[in-house]
């Protein structure tokens, strides 16, 4: 069977994910993601009102015209998790695709959302939910089945799909961090893995997320940020001003443990911005999480400003927000907050922890310099970096490839110099650059079996 892979986004940058498989006639398309980056330099900007073809030509979309090259029909799209890189451009490319989207429910549902939310292109593909563990038929010979293990990310219900074909299984593997000992859901799945390099033909081709490949160690689990986290807010129980939270909206772990130890130190947790409610609410109602009945979450402007005035009139010494613009983002509830553009009043002392850091791209970190630099105007005491990631370091990544043992590699999710760490590691294990180490570009084609 022949077997070809399509590298069409996320091979020359940090998002806009999006990767095609053809295996004999049947296509599986994984990820459909933004690349933010190239949303907020464009500020002013509402990319739900523009083109594809627009969006594809400032970035901000995967340029998918390759896929006319590929002799087969898209049988799913499969987006890995819910993060805006991985499924952000469904809304705006999946109409194209008589497929339908197969995710886990969680992933799903953040898609439902968007579509709804941008209907400019009237998206009606099928929506289809798949467990982790679960296997189901592509196409109509018999001889491929799409396969989801269970990974950690930061973000709930993440897997990474397997694509098991007559020639042996592709395994995409964005993204993940090896955690044994999560806040919620299931450990990574590393016995399937292993059985999976080691059952029929073994694994033809792995394609895998280089986001930490130049970094040495191991990636901690999201219980070392959560102590972290506990040892920094009960330093703040005896505080009698203001404490502000943030962090990733979409980090529902993260999100409960600030939660939990606000209650803890005799705070009422209130969940302030869009993407907050967004997520949490989202998390909440399909029962990955179950916050106190009193939590408020609110995601409109008015709203929010109203909690702020609440909070003030009421006192900052009996709340703890927990708000969007980790990464000071323009709109973002901190960013507004470090402008004096809320009710709420920062004052010496107060405690402002961002329990994230910051993404390594200039547009954020541009922003997020800016918006630290505005809450120390205001006296705001910052607490920073209180977080682990949700990528694999060095260690992890050798622990997958001896898991995995593949015929092939393509590393992904990164530019070519956060290449370079991993094709060494692979080239420590024996691997060559050229021969079965594929470093690609977007919008490429890669024949693994003619």
């Amino acid at each position: 069977m022949e077997i070809e892979i399509a590298t069409i986004g996320g091979y020359e940058e940090v998002g806009r994910q999006m990767t095609a498989v053809r295996a004999g006639d049947d296509v599986v398309i994984f990820d459909m993601g933004l690349n933010l980056s190239q949303v907020l330099i464009h500020d002013n900007v509402e990319t739900e009102r523009m083109h594809s073809l627009d969006l594809i030509d400032m970035g901000a979309i995967p340029d998918d015209r390759v896929m006319s090259d590929l002799e087969g029909d898209v049988q799913a799209i499969v987006p890995t998790h819910g993060h805006l890189d991985h499924i952000g451009a469904i809304s705006k490319l999946a109409h194209r695709y008589n497929a339908p989207v197969v995710a886990t429910p969680f992933t799903i549902e953040l898609v439902k959302q968007q579509i709804e939310g941008e209907q400019k292109f009237g998206v009606e593909n099928d929506l289809i939910k798949m467990d982790a563990g679960e296997t189901m038929s592509i196409g109509d010979s018999g001889k491929v089945e799409l396969e989801f293990v269970n990974v950690t990310h930061s973000i709930i219900d993440a897997i990474n799909p397997v694509l098991h074909t007559p020639e042996g299984a592709i395994v995409y593997g964005l993204d993940k961090r090896m955690d044994h000992t999560p806040v919620i859901g299931d450990p990574i799945d590393m016995k399937r893995f292993r059985e999976i390099g080691r059952e029929g033909e073994g694994v033809l081709c792995y394609i895998e997320d280089c986001t930490n490949a130049n970094k040495k160690g191991r990636t901690p689990s999201e219980n070392v940020a959560r102590e972290h986290l506990r040892d920094v807010l009960y330093s703040m129980e005896d505080y009698d001003g203001g404490i502000v939270a943030t962090t990733f909206s979409s980090h529902i772990s993260r999100v409960t443990s600030l939660v939990e130890f606000a209650k803890d130190i005799g705070r009422q947790p209130v969940l302030l911005g869009r993407s907050m409610e967004k997520y949490s609410g989202t998390a909440e109602r399909l029962d990955f999480v179950d916050f106190p009945d009193d939590l408020g979450m609110f995601g409109h402007r008015k709203s929010v400003d109203r909690t702020f005035k609440r909070i003030m009139n009421e006192g900052k010494e009996d709340y703890l927000p927990v708000v969007t613009g980790h990464q000071g983002e323009p709109r973002a509830m901190l960013t507004r907050m470090a402008r004096g553009e809320t009710p709420y009043q920062l004052d010496d002392g107060d405690k402002v922890v961002f329990s994230a850091r910051v993404i390594p791209e200039p547009t954020n970190e541009g922003q997020r310099y800016q918006a630290e630099k505005l809450l120390g105007m205001q006296g705001a005491r910052i607490y920073d970096d209180i977080h682990v990631s949700g990528h694999l370091c060095q260690e992890g990544h050798y622990e997958m490839l001896d898991a995995l043992q593949p015929q092939h590699i393509i590393p992904a999710h990164q530019d070519l110099k956060g290449f370079s760490g991993y094709v060494s590691l692979c080239e420590n294990e024996g691997y060559q650059l050229g021969r079965d180490v594929h470093v690609t570009r977007n919008g490429n084609l890669i024949q693994i079996v003619d």
